[in-house]
């Protein structure tokens, strides 16, 4: 089996693609898989350093506003297309999947037109433009969550799988996790706004933690992004806070082994990017989602008031996080055993464990 991957940008489009890829390889070691993405997205590390081939085409996405740089967009559309095309005949793919981002776009388009099986994966609730694009074409629509079903009206086969997760998600019980740890038997709270850090969110954490100094009733893993790891350290030096003072509160720039922190957390408090909010619905996670206001079309608001309306998750947006509110929300969680283990048992009723396994299936099916 050939199998031919297009989607790239973000972590978040191409995270979901490798899922698969591994799975697909371990179901049948025969699998071939090559990867097409753009030389300006994080395909460039992230494909290669998971052991994968990647080859490039050349597109721009669309600007929402009237810009020159649409014109521009446009002919490399059809520059992209015809790249795309060679690549679709040189590999000879037995089936093409996109994953999003606008390289996706004359991938799925050129190997539907030259009649090769094509499928995508939209990861958000409200979908991305080229996943709407495309869906008309495609033969089958893989959606996350139910919610997305009224926006994909034209498509062909729809089909709820949820996000592809990691398998070392589910390799430890809570308990193992906070063993592991070395955590005792207070509330521990997971707290992280992605791999550049999040600064407002950032500023509303430091603000809980230094008015907690004379607490220390709970424990935090708090992982400040790359980028601001060291002024978050001296602000907390500026404010007293240390490691003797407050030694339940770890401070870390990126949080590395991800799958053993949110299978020990009691709370996790994080943006609401579409594989984040899928891994703690999969594991039971009560939350509070801080959506980032800088993404295509709010999609994080979107995904966030999902878990909302179900009861799974308190939404704060970025416009509304006062120091207060962020620390009031954590306070009142953390001191309701009763209110968390309702979230814990809504965000479950929610989870996906199996997705990875649903698209697999379906991509032998549509063969």
């Amino acid at each position: 089996m050939r199998i031919l991957f297009a989607g790239g940008g973000t972590a978040g489009h191409i995270n979901p693609a490798l899922a698969v890829a591994k799975h697909m390889q371990k179901d049948d070691p025969k699998t071939k898989v090559l990867f097409v993405g753009t030389k300006n997205g994080m395909e460039t590390q992230l494909v290669p350093k998971e052991g994968f081939d990647i080859t490039y085409i050349d597109v721009l996405g669309f600007k929402r506003s009237l810009s020159p740089r649409n014109l521009w967009a446009v002919a490399k559309v059809f520059m992209a297309y015809r790249q795309s095309v060679k690549i679709i005949r040189d590999y000879k793919p037995d089936v093409v999947i996109g994953t999003g981002g606008y390289v996706s776009g004359p991938v799925l388009a050129a190997a539907s037109r030259m009649k090769i099986p094509t499928l995508i994966h939209e990861q958000n609730v409200s979908p991305g433009l080229t996943s709407k694009l495309l869906s008309g074409m495609v033969d089958t629509v893989c959606i996350s969550f139910e919610q997305s079903k009224d926006k994909f009206k034209s498509a062909k086969k729809l089909v709820c799988t949820g996000n592809p997760l990691r398998e070392e998600l589910f390799s430890l019980s809570q308990a193992e996790a906070r063993a592991q740890l070395g955590l005792d038997s207070r509330p521990f709270i997971a707290a992280f706004g992605g791999s550049l850090g999040a600064k407002r969110l950032n500023e509303a954490l430091i603000s809980f933690i230094v008015g907690s100094k004379d607490k220390n009733d709970f424990q935090m893993l708090f992982a400040t992004g790359q980028g601001q790891y060291d002024e978050v350290r001296e602000l907390f030096k500026a404010h007293g806070v240390t490691r003797q003072n407050m030694p339940s509160v770890r401070l870390v720039p990126y949080i590395h082994n991800m799958a053993q922190v949110l299978a020990a957390a009691d709370l996790v408090v994080a943006r609401a990017g579409a594989i984040t909010i899928s891994e703690i619905n999969a594991l039971g996670k009560a939350s509070v989602l801080i959506p980032s206001p800088n993404v295509t079309d709010n999609h994080q608001e979107y995904n966030a008031r999902a878990l909302e309306n179900a009861g799974a998750a308190v939404v704060i947006t970025e416009e509304a996080l006062g120091e207060d509110v962020l620390t009031n929300t954590i306070r009142r969680l953390i001191g309701d055993d009763a209110l968390l283990q309702s979230m814990r048992i809504c965000s479950e009723e929610m989870g996906i464990r199996d997705g990875t396994q649903k698209i697999c299936e379906l991509i032998k099916k549509i063969m």
